[in-house]
């Protein structure tokens, strides 16, 4: 069976400043489980770019391997995509980005994707500032692998088969700080009025820009003892063969005022505490930033907003002299300029 999304719309729908509309920004029908956060998240991205004027077709959507790497085929159908083997993500936008950097180039990963596995690279596309919006859909699990604890998992929560996790938890913020990232913040999938700002905001910045968005996820996060979780379906309803059962769950959304915090209930029960920053905070100091970040993660609670900025910097392009026009664009006489010209280079590093 296949679906197709209907091609009406309103014909007085608002049109940014190319003509378009909200449309041309849409992907393919979500298969993601009913109330997910990613796919908030999704059309957040779709909103900021809308509003940034850009042409869909000037952007490439970059991703790995799990839940939150599908949803890259949920908006902008019209971009450039690439998804690539799990985790490996940052260097494929890495050769992307050398050989065209006209295009905005959107990474979208997962703590799994981004905080296990790809942990490596996350840190040396941090290090080398490389231009692109590095979105994590962060849920605390792997949802394609029936939900085991990802590495953002807090120490002590239990996982949805009542494991307690006793590690302590990677906070991608925190570390991005660390290791020099040019702009770093956090939002929450089902706070829009906080979301698309950011996101245009990092898609804005020259140079590596991070978004780490908590994202619940409905399947594995759905309490015990729900008249619709998998373990009470598989033992109330008699079938010819057992198949997993995904609840149609109500979206988490959430309208926080700057400078509050708010403590979000989530589907298992557990509940996040969410603190908005204030309007006098100042996110071009580094340190305090850090210092600003664990003090909330000391008193139980997640700093979201725009957390640090470096508008200063220079990119990655800067950083190695990378000519202004694409490397895709340059003629063979330039890319292969003969046996005197590779002599030279030679004798130079001698």
């Amino acid at each position: 069976m296949s679906f197709l999304k209907p091609n009406f719309r309103h014909p007085e729908s608002p049109k940014n400043s190319l003509g378009l509309t909200t449309k041309a920004y849409e992907g393919g029908i979500s298969t993601l489980c009913a109330g997910c956060g990613h796919d908030s998240i999704s059309t957040a991205i779709m909103q900021a770019v809308w509003g940034l004027d850009i042409e869909p077709h000037r952007v490439a959507k970059m991703s790995g391997i799990g839940c939150s790497s599908k949803s890259p085929n949920y908006f902008l159908s019209k971009a450039h995509g690439f998804n690539s083997v799990h985790g490996r993500m940052p260097s494929v936008t890495t050769g992307a980005n050398v050989a065209n950097r006209e295009l905005l180039y959107i990474g979208v990963s997962g703590d799994g994707d981004t905080a296990s596995i790809g942990m490596g690279q996350f840190a040396h596309v941090i290090r080398r500032n490389l231009n692109m919006s590095y979105i994590v859909e962060n849920n605390g699990c792997y949802g394609l692998t029936k939900g085991q604890d990802s590495a953002t998992a807090d120490e002590g929560s239990k996982s949805k088969k009542g494991n307690v996790n006793p590690f302590e938890s990677i906070d991608l913020v925190a570390l991005a700080l660390e290791l020099g990232a040019t702009f770093v913040a956090r939002s929450f999938s089902g706070d829009k009025d906080q979301l698309v700002p950011l996101l245009k905001a990092a898609m804005s910045h020259k140079g590596f820009a991070l978004i780490d968005v908590v994202s619940p996820c409905v399947t594995f996060n759905n309490h015990a003892g729900s008249t619709k979780s998998y373990d009470y379906t598989r033992e109330h309803v008699e079938a010819g063969s057992v198949v997993d059962f995904v609840p149609t769950a109500q979206e988490i959304t959430l309208d926080q005022i700057k400078g509050s915090t708010q403590t979000v209930e989530l589907h298992n029960g557990d509940s996040v505490r969410l603190s908005k920053l204030g309007e006098n905070y100042d996110p071009t100091d580094r340190t305090n930033a850090i210092e600003v970040l664990h003090e909330h993660k000391n008193r139980s609670k997640l700093l979201t907003g725009l957390i640090y900025i470096d508008p200063e910097s220079d990119n990655f392009h800067e950083i190695l002299k990378v000519p202004q026009k694409p490397l895709n664009q340059l003629n063979e006489d330039v890319l292969c300029p003969g046996n005197a010209a590779l002599s030279t280079i030679n004798s130079g590093l001698k």
